[in-house]
């Protein structure tokens, strides 16, 4: 890849300058001196077939003749070309060369595509201009040269690299392998039911953003989770707790905390009415999910789930109770056997109260951060593992070398290893209770490794896991302010030449109106080559199409003609409207100077502003 400039006059630019190519023409025909008549109308004929295919493979034209540096022209090569052909490009005033067979070996591109890409053409300078960003651009063309390696630079943002990828048509392959090597988690595909209403149900609940009423029920849903997690608290306090009496001897009696609520109670009236709006929400969403069984796999429906079978569970049990208290005849119990049942069934209803406290993980689904710390955690789940491992290791470790230590000491809390596993993971963790310490030499030695240990231990994967939490913290707010504002990207102008000849054509001192080339003009969509994606005939090759030029050639073989008939013997002198046509043939060259000194002007700017 090389950067490149040129501009001036003279040189190989040149062979391919449309002027060398008409004065070309002109000299090869002051050679011919037979038949001028049918001579002219040959040549005109030749310039109407050699015009439009211009390029530089052309050896026709005059490269000594002071024309050079002009407007330059090159005929699209097609997609199939195999010969090392370079093409310049231009982006935002920064030149890149390169070869065609670069380009073609991604022919679905933009610019691996003749047809997609002669729409940034610039005649003027024989380039393709793009006005996009200029750093991005080298992992572009390193794409090409590479054969598909993709890597963003790094003082380029990962938005503005993502618009380049799209605007050159990189292909969604490329897309995909970017955002993963970037470290983006592939979003998982949710599909919308097909039926119109049950759509709207399930936009309704499960994506708040959608509208106004799903705000609101996102509100009302968050609302009553938090008042669920305050009465499993405050139901726990001692003014709030009721209790049961037991007869345990016949002479006395024994108070315990009554495991099974009261029907009438305020906190279990307030906690039916949760379950009432979650078991309705899980329903209503179940219904209307789109798939069934991807919905029962979702960790959140399953936690939505065990959220609200404790209540249930709970219900049965007060039902048996308030069967227990009616006068039926029933089987006799041994004082023992109804112990031990009553301790088993008060273990399940503790399980189960406790498993209510999951419904604090209900808020994960309205709060962003949450979510992200769920995706850092599983994001880090290597390195949590390690964290553990090394734990396990260092905890063994130590609470062996401790109990050996203490052995011989009198009053060593450390009675057995699996007892000193408790002092090692708080001397590890460096929280440090003080229920057991070491009270030998040695043993104290021991202790100060393991606090060292401890150290070295977590904060070795600690700096990973919180690097995972500011990517993920940062992709989000990225993502919500690339949502939140519309980036309009400048894209480049088709046809720029043409605008420019427009603007020219204005500001021109030139009398003449079409001394400015129009690559309007200059499309030739009959001309078999090129083909777009639907068969249609694209345009082959650039070219110029200028009455101007016509008139100029034709004003020459005439001038021809005339200095012809006065070399011979039955010649007269020059008339005045020969003198006429004379005149008007040079200015007419004093005109195309003039275009081709403000061309070579143009260039010079363009080359002193690109240094």
């Amino acid at each position: 890849m090389t950067m490149w400039q040129s501009g001036g006059m003279g040189g190989h630019g040149s062979q391919n300058n449309p002027w060398m190519k008409l004065m070309g023409i002109v000299h090869k025909e002051r050679r011919h001196t037979d038949n001028v008549q049918s001579q002219s109308g040959s040549n005109e004929r030749n310039l109407n077939q050699s015009l439009p295919k211009l390029s530089s493979q052309d050896e026709e034209g005059g490269a000594g003749h002071g024309f050079g540096g002009g407007p330059q022209h090159f005929e699209p090569i097609p997609h199939d070309h195999d010969f090392c052909e370079r093409v310049v490009i231009n982006v935002s005033g920064l030149r890149f060369e390169t070869q065609l067979r670069t380009l073609n070996q991604f022919p679905d591109t933009l610019l691996g595509d003749p047809a997609r890409r002669l729409r940034y053409f610039d005649p003027l300078r024989n380039e393709y201009f793009f006005d996009r960003s200029r750093p991005s651009f080298d992992a572009i063309l390193y794409y090409y040269q590479s054969g598909g390696r993709l890597r963003r630079p790094v003082n380029v943002p990962l938005d503005v690299f993502s618009e380049e990828i799209k605007f050159y048509e990189l292909g969604d392959q490329a897309i995909n392998k970017f955002r993963e090597d970037e470290g983006f988690i592939k979003e998982e595909e949710r599909p919308l039911p097909d039926n119109e209403k049950q759509r709207k149900v399930w936009l309704l609940f499960e994506y708040p953003e959608s509208s106004q009423a799903a705000r609101v029920v996102a509100i009302i849903s968050v609302f009553v989770i938090l008042l669920s997690i305050v009465i499993f608290c405050l139901e726990t306090l001692p003014e709030f707790k009721h209790y049961k009496v037991f007869n345990t001897t016949t002479n006395g009696t024994k108070i315990e905390e009554d495991e099974v609520p009261d029907i009438t109670d305020p906190f279990f009236l307030i906690e039916t009415l949760c379950i009432i709006w979650f078991t309705f929400e899980l329903t209503v969403r179940f219904l209307a999910c789109p798939n069934k069984l991807n919905f029962c796999r979702d960790v959140m429906n399953v936690i939505d789930i065990i959220a609200i079978i404790p209540y249930f569970i709970t219900l049965a049990t007060v039902v048996a109770e308030e069967e227990d208290t009616l006068n039926l005849p029933k089987a006799p119990v041994s004082p023992q056997d109804k112990s031990s049942n009553q301790a088993m069934s008060l273990a399940i209803l503790r399980v189960i109260r406790l498993v209510r406290v999951f419904r604090i993980f209900k808020l994960s689904r309205h709060s962003k951060g949450l979510q992200i710390l769920g995706r850092t955690l599983k994001a880090s789940m290597r390195e949590l593992g390690l964290l553990i491992f090394f734990l396990f290791i260092g905890v063994v470790l130590f609470s062996s070398a401790v109990y050996f230590a203490e052995a011989g000491s009198e009053n060593s809390f450390f009675k057995s290893i699996p007892d000193a596993f408790w002092w090692a993971v708080v001397t590890m963790t460096t929280v440090g209770y003080g229920d057991m310490t070491p009270v030998g030499f040695w043993g104290k030695i021991v202790g100060s490794l393991c606090v060292i240990a401890g150290v070295l231990t977590i904060a070795l994967p600690v700096p990973v896991i919180v690097s995972n939490f500011n990517y993920f913290y940062h992709r989000e707010t990225d993502q919500e302010e690339m949502q939140s504002q519309n980036f309009n990207h400048v894209t480049s102008c088709s046809y720029l030449p043409g605008a420019l000849g427009q603007h020219l054509k204005k500001s021109s001192l030139s009398e003449s109106s079409s001394d400015i080339m129009d690559l309007d003009d200059g499309i030739d969509a009959t001309t078999p080559g090129l083909t777009d994606h639907t068969g249609r005939h694209m345009v082959p090759f650039l070219r110029t199409q200028q009455s101007f030029e016509k008139q100029q050639l034709q004003l020459q073989l005439q001038l021809q003609q005339q200095q012809q008939q006065q070399q011979s013997p039955h010649g007269q002198q020059m008339t005045q409207v020969q003198q006429q046509q004379q005149q008007l043939g040079q200015n007419g060259l004093r005109s195309t100077n003039s275009l081709q000194l403000r061309h070579n002007n143009a260039m010079a700017v363009s080359i002193e502003t690109d240094v």
